[in-house]
């Protein structure tokens, strides 16, 4: 994973002209003894974390920061931060690319696992540093830079007919500057077969701020149909900024679907994902995967068993509305596509 000054690519230099979303990645949070003063945590969660941030680094956003609970270790939006000294343990069975994904024989960021549609790994550069992230070890150096650099990705979507959708992904593809995304989805646009675009994305819950009216300007000019899928884990993270911020893209017409993953000591009890769901519903996005955790390098500690996946699943379907539970799937190297849990 990049460190997220790629969101500042392109801009002026001073902070005084970064915009107010460019602002909250600049100032982010990069020391974890510093977190823990300002969370009011024990001093002696510091060190380990120092220890843990060498393979992968802290990047906390403020604005994601403040609802974390202060003197809390165990908040579950700060385990999805916090280094932990469990990352650097021996974890059979993982690897650097659960998913095979580095194994593709496609153009630079160009990634095609299943039919009909295809996936752009736009930037490394997120505005958070997921611990449990699945391409925290993925080779973001080789990614195109430039539209120029784009361009054998864009002639293999030009030259397959079959595919009707396009994802843009990362890193996070909203750590790019609205011009360059502007470019980027021009080009998407003028592939005649093309009909949707869909974006994965972190940063209208990370800072709020980032759906700004550049941003809904580009979208609302395309002719493809918008698709977002935000990733929340926790209802604590969807605060009155980031309903704010979804009402803004349910405005220009993007419909809003949100994905998580199943993390130990965050997410896994029925309570937790039917208030998750819940709020989800209320802001107008639809649950849509809960996913199983990839086992990249550095993650077992989150680890939640199938069976007990499952077993949620179906405390939630008795308390839930069908549209309000999430599919519970897999993602296996090779299939073609998600594997259905539950």
């Amino acid at each position: 994973m990049l460190i997220a000054d790629t969101a500042l690519q392109n801009s002026p230099a001073t902070s005084n002209s970064l915009t107010a979303w460019q602002l909250q990645i600049k100032q982010a949070i990069r020391d974890p003894a510093e977190l823990c003063q300002l969370l009011q945590l024990p001093a002696s969660m510091a060190e380990p974390a120092q220890a843990a941030a060498g393979s992968f680094p802290l990047f906390a956003p403020r604005p994601f920061v403040d609802r974390i609970r202060p003197g809390d270790p165990h908040d579950p939006l700060l385990l999805q931060l916090l280094p932990d000294s469990q990352e650097q343990l021996p974890q059979p069975g993982y690897s650097a690319d659960p998913l095979a994904e580095q194994q593709l024989d496609q153009p630079p960021g160009f990634l095609q696992k299943y039919n009909r549609r295809a996936l752009l790994v736009t930037t490394g550069a997120c505005a958070i540093h997921c611990r449990y992230c699945f391409r925290r070890e993925f080779p973001y150096q080789q990614l195109p830079h430039s539209l120029q650099q784009w361009q054998p990705a864009l002639d293999s979507l030009r030259l397959d007919q079959s595919i009707e959708e396009v994802i843009l992904s990362g890193g996070d593809p909203l750590m790019l500057v609205d011009d360059k995304l502007a470019q980027l989805v021009e080009q998407l646009s003028a592939i005649p077969h093309l009909q949707r675009l869909r974006i994965h994305t972190r940063l209208p819950i990370m800072v709020p701020e980032r759906v700004c009216a550049a941003m809904l300007r580009w979208l609302a000019s395309s002719r493809l149909q918008l698709i977002m899928v935000i990733h929340a884990n926790h209802a604590a993270e969807l605060d009155h900024n980031v309903a704010a911020s979804l009402a803004r893209l349910s405005h220009v017409g993007m419909m809003l679907l949100n994905q998580s993953v199943l993390l130990k000591n965050v997410n896994d009890t029925a309570d937790q994902l039917a208030a998750l769901s819940r709020r989800l519903i209320e802001l107008n996005v639809l649950p849509y995967y809960l996913h199983q955790l990839d086992p990249v390098i550095g993650t077992a500690h989150f680890h939640v068993p199938i069976e007990r996946g499952r077993q949620l699943i179906g405390e939630l379907r008795q308390h839930l509305p069908g549209y309000a539970v999430p599919r519970y799937v897999q993602e296996l190297p090779g299939e073609p596509s998600k594997t259905p849990l539950a």
